[in-house]
């Protein structure tokens, strides 16, 4: 039995999904998981549609805008794996009492390779009584500029993820809020089309079977561990700074403890979401998830 897997990009954050592979998780369910790249946002969700994808992991603000924009869209989560938002705001100087305020008047970088971690803050700051306009906020630079621009003293202040957390922090920098205090917010998720989940559940179950396997795993095991077994999938990476990265993730809850999508979770990112104009209306969670197989791998683990 075997499914093609999209991945959405390379990044430590998707350890998980790293580790269901590294682990042997998908192989002792007896499936084959090709795991292959994206082909990009818009082009991903095509394939899904038409078959040529069987699944991929992305963010429910791509599931969240496709219903938006067609409240017949196929496309649903199924399980989900990163809940909680991944990015810190660093500093360049120490700040232990730091409140959504103080950015103001600070020379600040925001994320410009994905969309979320900013729209989330936006939201942040709206909820503070921040107008997110009134933030002096440098554009456009990646995350290896802004790193950089900390140590130059060209920035204050950076929105950052790991990696780039660790190497700055390393640098002299410190870490003065991370956005997983914000609480559960649904960020990474596995995707297929609902057609799909109904005509052919089989694979899917032991993908999230698979899944729920890894995620116990992960919570049992050390960062070491983890760093150990995904490693590969990072071979320019410090092994040090990866081990770190892990640590400062698996501390902040960042990964999910099960599979189930949670609509405590869409319900606050779809709140950012629509307060900063991403989205112009609601999408109701039912339309967007499917979870039916997550909910059934979770009673199947737990103790008679």
């Amino acid at each position: 039995m075997r499914l093609r897997l999209y991945e959405n990009y390379r990044f430590v954050l998707y350890a998980p999904f790293y580790a269901a592979h590294a682990t042997g998780a998908y192989e002792a369910e007896g499936l084959e998981v090709e795991l292959l790249p994206s082909p990009g946002p818009g082009k991903a969700e095509a394939a899904l549609v038409t078959g040529d994808a069987d699944a991929m992991w992305m963010g429910p603000i791509r599931i969240m805008k496709a219903h938006e924009r067609d409240p017949q869209s196929p496309i649903v989560a199924f399980a989900e794996v990163v809940s909680r938002d991944p990015f810190s705001l660093v500093g360049a100087t120490p700040n232990p009492e730091f409140a959504l305020p103080d950015l103001l008047g600070k020379r600040f970088a925001s994320v410009s390779e994905v969309p979320t971690p900013w729209l989330c803050l936006e939201g942040d700051l709206r909820a503070a009584g921040i107008d997110p306009a009134r933030l002096e906020r440098t554009l456009g630079r990646t995350m290896p500029q802004n790193v950089a621009g900390l140590a130059g003293g060209e920035l204050d202040v950076a929105q950052l993820f790991e990696p780039f957390v660790e190497l700055a922090v390393r640098d002299g920098r410190h870490v003065w809020q991370p956005a997983s205090a914000r609480g559960r917010t649904a960020y990474t998720v596995f995707a297929a089309t609902r057609q799909r989940l109904a005509a052919d559940p089989e694979p899917y179950r032991r993908m999230v079977r698979a899944m729920h396997k890894t995620q116990h795993w992960v919570a049992a095991h050390s960062p070491d561990d983890l760093a150990a077994a995904i490693a590969g999938y990072f071979p320019a990476l410090d092994r040090g700074v990866l081990t770190a990265a892990l640590t400062r993730y698996k501390r902040q809850g960042v990964w999910a403890a099960d599979p189930v999508p949670s609509e405590e979770g869409f319900n606050r990112l779809q709140r950012a979401l629509l307060s900063a104009g991403f989205l112009s209306r609601a999408v109701p969670f039912a339309d967007c998830t499917e979870d039916r197989l997550a909910v059934a791998a979770v009673a199947e683990r737990q103790p008679s």
